[in-house]
């Protein structure tokens, strides 16, 4: 049969004397410190042994010294005050917003760009907050945050938004032309989007990239043709490498002009047409966590580099 009692308590306060008395090596002067006289004290440890189940000291004359079994005990003791501190501070940083986790959904043509400027933001002013990405659509990232397995999503230009969700703007930036190395309008300094009328086009997935594809036949049919579409990519790495192929040509965020891409230049599109022009959305649900809102600060903060 075990001697070490079933119902053991040991509050903070009892953790603390026993620390104080040892650090003393005196009862009286560790009562004093504690600011209590010292018969109680003697009385608290007392109850500690009992409770433990061990001598934790050995009294004398002179003071007191450690027992082996109290040597192992006050490591152990200052271990469980330490620990207590920390769990009472995480949950503080968790309830601020500070710490915890943050389950993130993006597009890929936002990967690129934005999300390593976030991340590094977040790294520097929110240390304690653990963020974990989730790839996904346009529609499968509103959707998941939706249904509540992601906290914060990242889209372009979402489609109709349910009332049940809350969207920011975080960035707007022009779209430009990506052409092959060698194109004739690979060096221009900018070009109207009706000189692409006779090229061939990889166009993006409606499915999978639903904004920029609309946006690429509309601005081509605002600029009188309809693109000739000979290849389909669903996310910006397939875009980009039929294009890099020199097989044929495409239109992708002007931002991405600061990421090398083998064989493919970005040029600038003239005109003030509002459909040049592509939004970076973050929606997320209303009753969101502290944690959510503070990433979100950040995020509109965050400027990718180049920017």
């Amino acid at each position: 049969m075990s001697d070490i009692p079933g119902n053991i308590n040991l509050s903070r306060r009892l953790l603390e004397q026993f620390l104080v008395v040892v650090q003393e090596k005196h009862f009286g002067r560790a009562a004093e410190r504690l600011g209590m006289s010292q018969p109680p004290l003697s009385q608290s440890i007392q109850r500690l042994e009992r409770t433990v189940g061990a001598r934790l000291l050995d009294r004398g004359p002179g003071g007191v010294r450690l027992t082996s079994a109290g040597e192992g005990f006050a490591v152990d003791a200052q271990r469980l005050l330490d620990l207590q501190t920390a769990a009472v501070a995480r949950a503080r940083r968790v309830a601020s917003g500070l710490g915890g986790e943050v389950r993130v959904g993006y597009v890929s043509l936002l990967s690129y760009l934005y999300l390593p400027a976030m991340l590094r933001a977040a790294a520097a002013q929110l240390p304690d907050l653990r963020i974990h990405l989730q790839h996904d659509s346009s529609a499968g990232v509103v959707d998941q945050v939706r249904g509540g397995t992601l906290d914060l999503g990242f889209v372009r230009d979402p489609a109709r938004l349910a009332d049940d969700l809350v969207s920011t703007v975080i960035a707007t930036e022009r779209i430009a032309a990506a052409v092959p190395r060698g194109h004739r309008l690979a060096g221009a300094d900018g070009i109207d989007l009706a000189e692409l009328a006779d090229d061939d086009f990889v166009l993006p997935d409606p499915t999978a990239l639903p904004a920029l594809a609309e946006q690429v036949h509309v601005a081509c049919r605002e600029a009188g043709f309809t693109p000739r579409g000979v290849a389909v990519a669903d996310d910006l790495s397939g875009l980009f490498s039929y294009v890099g192929a020199g097989l044929c040509v495409s239109l992708a965020p002007e931002g991405l002009r600061h990421l090398t891409f083998a064989g493919v230049h970005l040029v600038p599109l003239r005109g003030r047409s509002g459909h040049l022009d592509t939004v970076v959305h973050a929606v997320h649900r209303a009753d969101v966590d502290p944690a959510v809102i503070r990433l979100l600060n950040v995020a509109q903060w965050a400027h990718p580099e180049g920017q």
